[in-house]
């Protein structure tokens, strides 16, 4: 059965439990809803809740776990040749999913019969019979074993799918059944209700926490695997970086510090735009602007946070970058040799930074307390006067938190880098010259077609590591400095 069709079947017990629970309860009350523990719509409701939370853990978990097993299940089958001999387990699996969805295309698109399909599949008709058959509906080569592990796929697939269809309905029917034979007036559904929703707000509060864990488990699990093929040491305090895909890991050197440096040089840069620009508008729209320029001029930069970044990255390139080179390249005083260099993403990138700085740090600077300004201006003080010595020093603590929070975003930026800084990994102190970071690298280490056993694909977890670490730092730090002394201006 379709997932879209096993969904609503299950609602519709869930909509028809609703008005049975309803329609007893009330019924055993004798038609008087005051005679009930809980208005009449906590009973339907407790049904509901017994008939979809039930069935859809099951379908949830269900759907997780059968590829992993129908996956383990083909391999074991498969021979060893069929992945030892210049294939990796991920490109035989894609071959065998391949050709399982094929068949169906196929009956689609009239190049074989249903019962021809039904009769590969169930492996009715012998392997090898079965090859050409195949080749000719697929318009494309299918070995022996693949079309075998096609077979089982779809056999183990079609199985598991009907037997969790059936398991799903039952235990949708009987929670359905078992929550409206408790309907009764002396039933209290208004507390297990409550209980049911408290703990799916409690699940949802979750989904954050156990979406870091799983990240961190993920990236930890093949850092180590990384570091079990290159040394740590090499990695961490390595000066070079020249990945090679030759072989398992040929010549590569892959040192850490040139992205390292790109990374937080860019940031910096970065930084030394946003910063001023952010704070001294902040400190405008707060204590300068008109309620009508404010309600203008904030919206407004608040919308650069809403721009792709994609789009700045392409700002970069076919604006800023060529700008830079007229003003410092060749032609004038020497200093860039192209467009793509740390000045380029530095710029574009504090630009981009801009509204986090200046939207934060006006939210801290209006959190101050009006007395702490009036009690300045009774002592004589003058407008500038006071922002400098009381509302800035008051609010320092948040603004500091807020550009943390800004270079930790710097920090983990990935398009603005690739098309506006370049691709070079180096240790230079020249601005104008092409760099990468580590976000850079993360994505080129990953794309194309290397193994992932190899010291190349898996150092992308590594850096992943190292830039988690770095921002959950940052992050941190921030939040330490705001709640340690947020408390002394409330």
């Amino acid at each position: 059965m379709p997932f879209t069709w096993l969904v609503l079947i299950i609602l519709a017990i869930a909509a028809v439990g609703f008005v049975t629970g309803r329609s007893r309860a009330l019924q055993s009350a004798g038609g008087d809803s005051r005679d009930l523990h809980s208005l009449p719509i906590y009973y339907g409701s407790h049904v509901a809740m017994w008939a979809v939370v039930p069935a859809a853990a099951v379908l949830i978990v269900w759907l997780l776990a059968q590829p992993f097993f129908v996956n383990s299940r083909v391999l074991a089958t498969l021979p060893d040749g069929v992945v030892t001999e210049g294939s990796s387990i991920g490109l035989v699996m894609s071959d065998v999913r391949r050709v399982a969805g094929g068949l169906d295309v196929a009956v689609a698109q009239g190049a074989m019969t249903r019962d021809e399909a039904a009769a590969i599949s169930s492996k009715t008709t012998d392997v090898r019979e079965s090859l050409g058959q195949v080749g000719v509906a697929l318009g494309s080569d299918v070995s022996a074993e693949v079309l075998g592990g096609a077979q089982l796929y779809r056999t183990l697939n079609a199985t598991g799918s009907l037997i969790m269809t059936v398991v799903v309905l039952v235990i949708a029917l009987g929670g359905a059944g078992w929550a409206v034979s408790r309907s009764d007036a002396n039933f209290r559904a208004r507390n297990t209700v409550e209980r049911g929703i408290l703990a799916l707000l409690i699940c949802a509060a979750s989904i954050a926490v156990l979406t870091t864990i799983g990240i961190l488990f993920a990236l930890l699990f093949n850092t180590i695997e990384f570091f079990r093929l290159y040394p740590a040491a090499d990695f961490f305090f390595g000066t070079k970086w020249a990945p090679s895909f030759s072989g398992r890991g040929g010549a590569s050197d892959l040192g850490v510090l040139p992205l390292l440096w790109g990374t937080f040089y860019i940031s910096i840069i970065a930084l030394l735009v946003a910063v001023p620009i952010g704070l001294f508008s902040a400190i405008y729209l707060s204590e300068y602007a008109s309620p009508r320029v404010r309600g203008i001029a904030k919206p407004l930069i608040e919308i650069l946070a809403g721009i792709p970044t994609i789009v700045y990255g392409l700002f970069a390139l076919l604006t800023v970058g060529p700008l830079l080179v007229s003003m410092f390249g060749k032609d004038t005083v020497g200093w860039m040799q192209g467009g793509t260099a740390v000045m380029t993403a530095g710029l574009v990138m504090g630009i981009m930074l801009i509204p986090f700085v200046s939207s934060l740090s006006d939210d801290i600077i209006n959190a101050v307390p009006q007395a702490m300004r009036d009690g300045s201006y009774g002592l004589g003080a003058t407008q500038s006067e006071t922002i400098r010595q009381v509302i800035l020093p008051a609010a320092l603590p948040g603004i500091v938190g807020a550009i943390l929070l800004a270079a930790s975003r710097a920090i983990g930026e990935t398009m603005i880098v690739v098309l506006g800084a370049g691709a070079a990994a180096r240790l230079s102190l020249n601005p104008f010259e092409a760099m990468t970071t580590i976000t850079a690298k993360i994505v080129s280490q990953l794309t194309g077609d290397a193994d992932f056993a190899s010291p190349e694909a898996l150092v992308a977890f590594a850096l992943g590591m190292t830039l988690f670490v770095l921002t959950l730092g940052l992050n941190v730090f921030a939040l330490y400095i705001v709640r340690k002394y947020r408390e002394q201006y409330d």
